[in-house]
């Protein structure tokens, strides 16, 4: 939907202007200098800020932005009859049956028959290197349920950093924008006894800075830092999904119920109903 936004954006604001009888060639001549000014000191402010892992993580994390929907109820329909499957190996095979899955996820039969989270690399770790800390080692529910919150929590601050790197960079565009109108009069100024008519042409271009900046800020570049928090906390719920039935089955609960403690941690719009994953759970029963 982030492209769509960005059509209606566009549409709404110059077609508004174009409809008041502003002439698009004054924008369009101005823009790409302005745009070189306001864009650049903006990407060198970015850079000056930020190390390399927080540039890179911006970008990607912008461009999903635009493309991602986060994960939707079938997305999580397919973790929750993993998680039992997998759970169900676990009580029929032991530890033992586990350990070809958790230590190589990617060759794993039952992760590659769940596209939506094989592809997730943070809720594979966070799932898989979880499992083989308590396969290994004698930790209680509370001792789970801490190791994952800590582990939550570190990779919602990695990310974050990123978001509020771009926030940063909205947050400035319209300052920048005031700096290159700025420019545009102090170069105005050098042509005072020019007439009226080449004065007037010199401000609007230096007025069109001051738009993109404001413009770039509130319509675009701000907007995306939000749904780069949307998409954080979408993923975050996520991840807590699996903790709910990871602290479950430490504390000894059958696979049925383990994958009932994560579908009631799932927000409800998303959240597959008690029928659909009972459904689920019984043909991956008949399959076995």
């Amino acid at each position: 939907m982030g492209f769509v936004g960005i059509l209606v954006v566009f549409g709404m604001v110059f077609g508004g202007y174009l409809i008041a009888g502003g002439k698009m060639p004054v924008i369009l001549k101005a823009a790409p200098l302005e745009l070189m000014i306001i864009g650049g000191a903006a990407l060198g402010a970015y850079i000056i800020a930020n190390p390399m892992k927080v540039i890179k993580a911006g970008v990607k994390l912008g461009m999903k932005a635009m493309t991602a929907k986060g994960p939707q109820k079938k997305d999580y329909l397919e973790l929750l009859q993993m998680l039992f499957q997998l759970f169900q190996v676990f009580r029929k095979e032991g530890p033992q049956g586990l350990e070809k899955h958790i230590e190589n996820p990617e060759q794993s039969d039952i992760f590659k028959s769940y596209p939506s989270f094989i592809h997730n690399h943070h809720a594979v770790h966070y799932l898989c290197d979880t499992m083989k800390i308590t396969l290994s080692a004698e930790l209680t529910a509370y001792d789970v349920d801490d190791l994952l919150d800590f582990d939550l929590k570190a990779i919602h601050a990695e990310e974050h950093l990123a978001q509020h790197a771009v926030q940063a960079v909205a947050d400035g565009f319209p300052g920048l924008g005031i700096v290159a109108a700025v420019l545009g009069i102090v170069k105005t100024m050098a042509h005072l006894t020019e007439g009226v008519e080449k004065i007037g042409a010199l401000v609007s271009s230096a007025l069109v800075g001051t738009m993109l900046g404001v413009f770039g800020a509130y319509g675009l570049i701000g907007p995306t830092a939000t749904k780069m928090g949307s998409d954080i906390e979408a993923e975050g719920r996520y991840l807590n999904c699996i903790k709910n039935a990871l602290v479950a089955l430490q504390k000894g609960a059958p696979p049925l119920v383990c994958v009932e403690y994560a579908r009631r941690s799932i927000m409800p719009e998303e959240r597959p109903t008690f029928n659909e994953v009972d459904k689920a759970t019984k043909e991956i029963k008949k399959a076995a």
